[in-house]
């Protein structure tokens, strides 16, 4: 399985947008500089997500983009699904057709992987994803502080 730009930059705007919305939208522009993702892009991937009912706009002065639901509820599949990208690893695009014209004899392997794919997918929120970032950055927080603390007894002992 190949996943796009296009599918790896929504899931990256989604959530960021999940960490800095709170009660206030987010503007396109801020995503794009924090995430270094075109603005004509991201408002081509944002189109499909409002159409896909993942995101909803506020008009004028401190407006931009909001989730549509809590990242508890917004999957990962949920998002690559609202921008039209796919999890099929079969070489036919799960036509059948990718032996001569027939199907070849691991097509229904390659099927199953892509349904397997999909349903791990749907199984991790924007906030899952959150919370274990979250969880690694006051881990290595803590080894750093634990760190400090080694160096300053090692130099009470010398």
């Amino acid at each position: 399985m190949k996943l796009t730009t296009k599918g790896r930059y929504a899931v990256t705007a989604m959530l960021d947008l999940a960490i800095h919305s709170g009660d206030r939208p987010v503007t396109l522009q801020d995503i794009s500089g924090r995430q270094e993702i075109s603005l004509s892009y991201l408002e081509q991937l944002f189109a499909k997500l409002k159409k896909n009912q993942l995101v909803k706009s506020v008009r004028g002065p401190g407006g931009g983009y909001l989730l549509n639901h809590s990242s508890e509820h917004i999957t990962i599949a949920n998002v690559i699904d609202a921008v039209n990208e796919t999890t099929d690893v079969t070489a036919c695009g799960g036509q059948g057709n990718c032996h001569d014209g027939q199907q070849c004899i691991t097509h229904d392997l390659w099927c199953e992987l892509s349904h397997q794919i999909h349903h791990f997918l749907s199984g991790i929120s924007l906030q899952n994803v959150i919370d274990k970032q979250h969880a690694k950055e006051e881990s290595q927080s803590n080894v750093t502080q634990l760190s400090d603390s080694d160096t300053f007894i090692l130099s009470q002992v010398n």
